[in-house]
């Protein structure tokens, strides 16, 4: 039997942590919650991670430099931003650096649903 993929969700709001967390596990995957960059960087989940769902604007590290990071560790984490916070710059920054989403708070189950599908699947990410 296959290993389901693990989703690791960070966003510093206990609520939507837990509600992106419970819809990753009803979709049949693995999920991983953590409340900041720095605690999901400190875990051992970050080699098994399939794919990470991070809020952009944290208190600490934001999601963006979370992704720098990884990046520059030479990590090819598919990652999914989501934010309450708008901004094309960031936006443009993240999904350049090879994001495969960039969801507006509040977003449908369907918009995160067809983001991890093509992050899952290997889809090149939305330019």
């Amino acid at each position: 039997m296959a290993t389901r993929p693990v989703i690791s969700i960070i966003d510093d709001d206990p609520s939507v942590r837990e509600a992106t967390r419970c819809l990753v596990r009803s979709l049949g995957y693995q999920a991983q919650a953590f409340s900041s960059a720095e605690e999901y960087l400190q875990s051992d989940h970050v080699e098994g991670s399939s794919c990470l769902i991070t809020d952009l604007h944290m208190p600490g590290m934001s999601g963006a430099d979370l992704q720098d990071r990884l990046i520059a560790e030479g990590r090819q984490i598919p990652m999914i931003f989501m934010t309450a916070y708008y901004e094309e710059r960031i936006r443009d920054q993240v999904m350049d650096a090879g994001a495969f989403g960039f969801l507006r708070k509040p977003f449908d189950d369907e918009s995160l649903i067809a983001c991890l599908d093509k992050a899952l699947n290997g889809a090149a990410p939305k330019q």
